[in-house]
């Protein structure tokens, strides 16, 4: 069974008396028990929208989505407990310190005795030390930190992360990093929205690209790098002088050398770059 399943969603908005907008367009995926999934597209393309919907802030104007088999519209309640979302905006949380935080969102979801899972988040991570501080006394990387353990407080299945490092130091996000991929393997099913297109290429097992409120491509990472993008090589011979072509994937090293009259004798130095996510991005988009 599928942890999230995601079946012909539309949305329409009335964006006034003759307007209608359409936000999602039918759109269908699924994410897989333990898999990180990056759900990617410009800005306007339908991701919040989509989240919204999830978590059911918005009814879907036609289609379903689905928590483990149970609809978000015919059971939000049951949903809701199987979901933890982590929100792009800080949000601050008045006089309360992060203890405190952490008790009273455990009795949103009913329950009472948590304060074991709560140190166990607030050890992995690394906000222990600071349980008693409030939100305000924190630095922006603790923040966001502290919205991770919010979000994970009633242990759910999946995990929503709606740009989870932005704005955070390199050393920050490679903590994140490694905590999200502690949690897939752990079985959480994780959807990432982020415009870091890097991150989504060392996290994400597979990918979905929206634009438009369509969905263009969906399938491995990998896959789409290998089928949209091309290796950039650049050899140097004896002299210094340096000679810089492009190759298919799939295509032979060896011919390619030698349709530029190259031989290994005559090479000092060899440089392989792999294309990349943000490559095959681009090509979605534009195709």
């Amino acid at each position: 069974m599928s942890a999230l399943e995601i079946d012909q969603l539309r949305k329409t908005y009335q964006a006034n008396s003759s307007l209608k907008v359409e936000a999602l367009k039918g759109v269908s995926f699924d994410v897989r028990p333990g898999e990180i999934f990056g759900l990617l597209g410009p800005n306007g393309a339908g991701k919040t929208t989509l989240i919204s919907i999830l978590t059911t802030l918005e009814k879907p104007t036609s289609g379903d989505a689905r928590v483990f088999g149970v609809s978000v519209t015919a059971d939000p309640k049951k949903t809701k407990m199987q979901i933890g979302i982590v929100p792009q905006e800080i949000i601050s949380t008045g006089f309360f310190n992060l203890e405190e935080i952490l008790i009273y969102h455990s009795g949103y979801y009913g329950i009472r005795e948590n304060r074991e899972r709560i140190h166990h988040l607030l050890d992995r991570l690394k906000l222990m030390e600071h349980k008693h501080k409030m939100i305000r006394q924190l630095s922006g990387g603790m923040k966001r930190r502290m919205m991770i353990a919010k979000a994970l407080v009633h242990s759910p299945k999946v995990l929503l992360l709606d740009e989870p490092t932005a704005g955070v130091d390199v050393e920050l996000r490679n903590q994140l990093w490694e905590f999200v991929r502690e949690l897939r393997s752990e079985g959480v099913s994780i959807v990432l929205t982020t415009h870091y297109l890097g991150e989504a290429e060392a996290l994400c097992d597979r990918v979905g690209i929206l634009s438009k409120g369509e969905l263009k491509y969906v399938g491995p990472t990998q896959d789409i790098i290998h089928k949209l993008t091309q290796k950039k090589i650049t050899v140097t011979n004896h002299q210094g002088e340096k000679i810089t072509f492009s190759i298919e994937e799939h295509q032979d090293f060896g011919k390619a050398l030698k349709d530029k009259n190259l031989t290994l004798d005559q090479i000092q130095d060899l440089n392989v770059a792999e294309g990349t996510l943000e490559e095959a991005f681009v090509k979605v988009l534009n195709s």
